[in-house]
């Protein structure tokens, strides 16, 4: 009863398929019975017994397929999944609120056949999860619901990719090159496979989070785990551009989901086409890259800078993110204008001269959350009262070719670096929707 996923359909978070439920669940009265009540034997237990059975038990229990982030007004958690048709290419212009990006490191006994036994659970249990069905086991199935626009993404490191085929892997799944701002802790850094879990509630995020943990936990060890938010949903118009915790109105310029800009910047061609990215393996057709960088921000320095300081260090106006040579916010800077004294409005050094290419191909498209942790054992003026930071995703078909000449240009001099220092950084391959009946980064391990 799946139906072939459409032309449009692209990145690895997961898709149901399938016109009236999603993929691999059997309707029968007693399959019926089995996902309302978890009792019998748990499936991540028979992830552990059946490991040695390699792809084949990947193939037995991976019944769904890689699932995008569901729209619209239909009653979750009954036996009608939404249409197909309604699903969005995996990216969206507003993002959902909440988020969590979970790395984790393959265990020393995992081989081939073991990581596509995972991968296909996984698989199996994103699409459950995104189209408001408790995953098989699921022992609080009423937290599965309410999906609330929930989207699972997976991503590959280069150890990953290495162990299914080391002869597969696209020049730029490596760390990026060292940049003079950096601080990099390992903490914060590397991974062999990302999960990224967003929705725009908490306690489903919570509630698929575990899921997926548990799923993880036979044959990884977690990194890092990296929680973030944006604006609530419906709290600001939409089209605003939401802002940072220094109040910048952050992400002005990104290329937009649906847009033949967007496809040509983030996606994976065929026959090794990236658009403006450059060479890619095909089994990465339809995917694309990620970075996701964990940015430091001293908020306490950054409370003694005053609004013109501000505005010079960002070359936009504070209060409406004009630029300085402007009045509205997507008004086009003018990198040339002087001021009666004869110096350029935009400071040469401003973050926005500085991310500013005149390369089309030396662009990518954000997706960005905040972070904010509470500290302990502080006291006295000036002392931090938070650990707070920009987890920075940029999204492109070659981060060589796109994402590293920026941040390379802002490394050099880019006024914000007295505020921001980089603690965490790695890279990740997004492979394609896997097509019905398949499991996420399937096409790699056909490679």
């Amino acid at each position: 009863m799946s139906k072939q996923r459409s032309a449009n359909q692209r990145s690895g978070a997961a898709q149901p398929s399938g016109a009236n439920q999603p993929s691999g669940v059997d309707q029968s009265g007693d399959a019926k019975k089995r996902a309302a009540n978890p009792i019998g034997p748990r499936r991540r237990d028979v992830l552990v017994g059946a490991a040695g059975f390699g792809v084949g038990a990947a193939a037995l229990l991976a019944g769904g397929v890689a699932v995008q982030r569901v729209t619209g007004q239909e009653t979750f958690g009954t036996d009608t999944a939404p249409p197909s048709d309604r699903h969005p290419r995996g990216f969206q212009a507003e993002p959902p609120a909440h988020a969590v990006f979970i790395a984790a490191d393959l265990n020393e006994a995992v081989d081939r056949g073991r990581l596509a036994a995972l991968l296909g659970i996984l698989t199996e249990d994103a699409n459950r999860l995104m189209a408001g069905y408790a995953p098989i086991g699921d022992q609080e199935p009423q937290l599965a619901e309410t999906p609330a626009g929930l989207s699972i993404t997976f991503g590959f490191g280069q150890g990953l990719v290495d162990l299914v085929n080391p002869n597969a892997r696209p020049d730029w799944l490596q760390p990026l090159p060292a940049f003079s701002i950096d601080r990099l802790e390992e903490a914060w850094s590397g991974g062999d496979l990302l999960v990224l879990i967003a929705c725009d509630d908490p306690l489903t995020l919570a509630h698929a989070q575990r899921m997926i943990l548990k799923d993880l936990r036979a044959y990884t060890t977690i990194r890092w785990q990296e929680p973030g938010f944006r604006n609530a949903r419906g709290s600001l118009k939409p089209g605003t551009t939401q802002r940072n915790l220094f109040g910048q109105i952050d992400g002005t310029v990104n290329p937009q989901p649906g847009t033949e800009d967007f496809d040509q910047l983030v996606w994976v061609g065929h026959n090794g086409t990236t658009g403006l990215g450059g060479a890619a393996p095909d089994w990465l057709a339809g995917g694309t890259s990620f970075v996701l960088r964990r940015i430091q921000m001293n908020m306490e320095t950054w409370d003694e800078v005053d609004v013109p300081g501000r505005d010079a260090a960002i070359g936009r106006r504070f209060d409406t993110g004009a630029p300085l040579t402007g009045s509205a916010e997507h008004d086009e800077p003018d990198f040339e204008a002087l001021t009666p004294q004869g110096f350029t409005v935009i400071n040469p050094a401003s973050h926005i001269r500085r991310s500013r290419s005149e390369d089309p191909r030396e662009r990518f498209h954000r997706l960005t959350y905040n972070y904010d942790h509470p500290v302990s054992g502080v006291g006295g003026m000036g002392a931090a009262v938070s650990d707070s930071g920009l987890l920075f995703g940029a999204v492109q078909a070659n981060p060589v070719t796109q994402f590293v000449p920026i941040q390379q240009r802002l490394a050099e001099a880019d006024l914000l670096n007295e505020w921001t220092v980089p603690i965490g950084s790695a890279v990740f391959a997004v492979p394609p929707v896997p097509a019905a009946g398949g499991f996420v980064g399937d096409t790699l391990f056909a490679a």
